[in-house]
């Protein structure tokens, strides 16, 4: 089985949004759980069996997987 590169889930933005990184390639700017899960099914993961809040694939800077800001008026 490959080894996978960790994903990398940056502290919240000003605008609520967090970057997601896989090894060096940006995914985009996630804004709940579910821009969260695209970005893991389009890098290659199921996100429906991968523990989010338990896995060592995914690094959480600045908070974990329930620290989602809303973005200022």
């Amino acid at each position: 089985m490959a080894i996978m590169p960790p994903v990398v889930v940056y502290p919240p933005s000003s605008t609520g949004g967090r970057r997601v990184r896989l090894d060096s390639r940006i995914l985009g700017m996630a804004y709940d759980l579910r821009d969260l899960a695209d970005f893991l099914r389009h890098a290659g993961l199921d996100p429906d069996v991968l523990d989010v809040e338990n896995t060592e694939l995914i690094e959480w800077r600045g908070g974990g997987p329930r620290v989602w800001p809303k973005p200022p008026p």
